[in-house]
């Protein structure tokens, strides 16, 4: 199979689909990998390391899109990228089709089939393709956050730990999955008082075990959520449905309801936002002031960190990529129904039951849309 990797596009975004190791054991597997020129450089990856590892380096997207089979990407294709898509191409990457309509449509109308790094399941209905960069945005969160908090940023001048004799700013997770427990152990590193609101009684017993007394669990209700995000200086939305868009959670009520200048690092963002009041940003301009609250809105947070994020996606997907590669699209996604959960959109069809109900489209069964 003809592997394309082309160069990311979306602002500000580094990442890149496969990295010279990768390619390497898909040459090794038979396959021919085809690179963007410089889709790497930013990484410290020359196009004579693509070279050495087997790759044909090639000096567009265009190039890239005309000749490969499957086109392995990080982040959901931009427009002039849907319009280079042709039918029986497959396309691996993110694409959080759920509140894109326009994203949706024009994958349909490609004829591509389109497989979402976000709903690939695992044995125990997790998302293995979506974790790692989960673990990266939680984590950051907490970064991102402490910084937003400091006045030239339009915070309340708060010192996430606080000091002797001054209490630690209070950070709120609302989420307790990948994004959230990481957003959770950072926070408790650099000593926040911190609480965690989910739905998952499990979950947060399991939080509560691994955290103890650093870490305070409380159950989801409306009345729960309001009193906690009202007293919070750190809000993280970390609520996730796989597929579909994010809960919104928070109401640009209790947003004018908390304190000025405390900030909101949504996450969630991706698939929607958890706030009324959340609205995506990039890197350039990752932030907002809205109801007197600062808002982190990034929607590909892992790109601030790309070389980090890139490793630690390659190791993820690399396996599906090859199982894709060396079985053929069909063949892989019926052998698989972990990979098959991933098929979003195929031949003008969408496959997937949440991002048919969220855009109120016709939903056609996986296996009978690749023809089992």
């Amino acid at each position: 199979m003809r592997i394309g990797v082309p160069k990311e596009i979306k602002v500000q975004e580094y990442r890149v689909g496969l990295l010279p190791a990768s390619v390497r054991e898909a040459v090794a597997h038979g396959h021919e990998v085809l690179v963007e020129t410089a889709a790497a450089d930013r990484l410290g990856f020359t196009d004579e390391d693509f070279k050495r590892a087997g790759a044909r380096v090639l000096d567009s997207a265009q190039a890239v899109f005309g000749e490969a089979d499957m086109i392995v990407k990080v982040k959901e294709p931009q427009p002039v990228e849907i319009a280079m898509l042709r039918p029986g191409q497959i396309l691996f990457t993110y694409l959080h089709l759920a509140p894109d309509r326009a994203q949706t449509e024009g994958l349909i109308n490609s004829g591509a089939t389109a497989i979402a790094y976000e709903t690939v399941t695992d044995t125990r209905g997790r998302l293995p393709l979506l974790a790692p960069m989960s673990e990266v945005a939680g984590r950051m969160s907490v970064q991102v956050g402490a910084h937003c908090l400091e006045m030239e940023q339009g915070g309340r001048g708060m010192l996430l730990g606080g000091l002797a004799g001054v209490p630690p700013a209070k950070v709120v997770v609302l989420g307790g999955g990948v994004a959230g427990s990481n957003a959770i152990r950072a926070a408790v590193g650099l000593e926040a008082n911190v609480t965690c609101i989910d739905v998952s009684i499990q979950r947060l017993y399991e939080l509560d075990q691994w955290h103890g007394a650093a870490l305070d669990t409380v159950y989801a209700t409306r009345q729960a959520i309001e009193e906690y995000v009202k007293d919070a200086d750190l809000v993280v939305g970390a609520a996730l449905q796989p597929g579909a868009s994010a809960p919104r959670i928070i109401s640009r009520e209790l947003v004018a309801d908390m304190k000025r200048g405390s900030v909101i690092v949504d996450i969630s963002i991706d698939q929607g936002g958890i706030s009324e009041t959340s609205r995506p940003t990039t890197h350039a301009e990752p932030t907002y002031v809205e109801e007197g609250v600062v808002h982190y809105c990034v929607t590909n947070m892992p790109g601030a960190v790309a070389r980090t994020s890139t490793q630690a996606l390659n190791n993820a997907t690399l396996p599906f990529v090859l199982a894709l590669a060396d079985g053929g699209m069909v063949a892989a996604l019926l052998a698989n129904p972990h990979l098959r959960d991933g098929l979003n959109v195929h031949a003008g069809r969408l496959t997937h039951r949440a991002v048919a109900e969220a855009h109120g489209m016709p939903f056609v069964d996986p296996e009978e849309a690749i023809g089992a």
